[in-house]
């Protein structure tokens, strides 16, 4: 009888058994996949899917490859070369966004503010480009009127976004420097300075010696004090026609001196800009300076 009863409770628990996993299979639950709904017109509740959110992979790369290491983003600045740029890090010469860096392998985001010996420095190669400028252009970026700007001629002097240093109003020509370097920008504008620059001014009269030696001694001219470094007639020229050499940066200053004294300016052409001239560079034309007049105007 025991065998018999044991013998019946099995084939009952293999029954059962069997009709378990029967069951199981057609049950739905039991075939969902985790995490997957194979029902299309299936959808989460929106309080749930904010649950599920994270940020993606290629966001996470795409910020990381705006991270630049610090030596090569000193290099970049035109400061120096990388292997140099170790070194000055290990001296302590580099901040970023305040705090002094000596570690090795630093790297920067986008939006640090980097400074070197204390000037803020960006890892855009910088860029200078000498014009010769003509008539009729405006020293403006751009203009409502329709004007045409000296952006216009140098459109193609770099990919990185220049800028003129000073002004010439829209009649003079002759030399005008543009760069994205703002320390060197202001330095070459700061009247402490004191770039010089020479033009050579035509006349509608012949300039007297006794005007020529007023604007030599210095004069006020609207309030204030005006500084001629050097004026005089051209040589092997008409007395109309004046070279005069200053480092002041006001507004139409040249002109207005003459008009001070009771002449008209025909002509103004700036010939030499800080130590730069306009040898070989014709009207309209430009160029990129070379290594050694960056030094030169880094060394004013």
């Amino acid at each position: 009888m025991t065998t018999k009863s044991n013998s019946s409770r099995g084939r009952q628990s293999s029954s059962t058994n069997g009709r378990n996993k029967k069951k199981g299979n057609d049950d739905p639950k039991a075939n969902k996949s985790f995490g997957k709904n194979k029902d299309k017109n299936f959808r989460l509740h929106p309080e749930k899917i904010k649950h599920f959110k994270k940020k993606s992979s290629s966001t996470q790369e795409i910020n990381k490859s705006d991270e630049i290491r610090l030596n090569k983003y000193i290099a970049n600045s035109g400061i120096c070369s990388r292997r140099e740029a170790d070194r000055l890090i290990k001296t302590g010469s580099t901040s970023v966004n305040g705090k002094i860096i000596t570690e090795m392998g630093f790297k920067v985001k986008p939006n640090d503010e980097v400074r070197f010996d204390g000037s803020l420095i960006s890892p855009e190669s910088k860029r200078y480009v000498l014009l010769n400028k003509p008539k009729n252009y405006i020293t403006t970026m751009d203009d409502e009127r329709g004007r045409k700007t000296v952006m216009e001629l140098i459109r193609t002097a770099a990919k990185e976004r220049i800028y003129p240093v000073g002004r010439l109003d829209r009649q003079t020509t002759g030399l005008l420097l543009f760069t994205n370097d703002g320390e060197m920008a202001k330095k070459l504008t700061h009247p402490k300075h004191q770039v010089k620059k020479l033009y050579q001014v035509n006349l509608d009269k012949k300039l007297s010696m006794s005007d020529l030696q007023k604007i030599s001694d210095n004069f006020v001219l609207d309030g204030k004090m005006v500084f001629v470094d050097k004026v005089s007639y051209i040589e092997n020229k008409p007395k109309t026609e004046i070279g005069i050499e200053i480092h002041s940066g006001r507004n139409r200053i040249v002109r207005r001196i003459f008009e001070h004294f009771g002449y008209r300016v025909i002509k103004l052409d700036r010939v030499i800009f800080a130590g730069l001239t306009k040898k070989n560079l014709s009207r309209g034309i430009w160029r990129h300076l070379t290594q050694l007049e960056v030094n030169n105007l880094k060394m004013i």
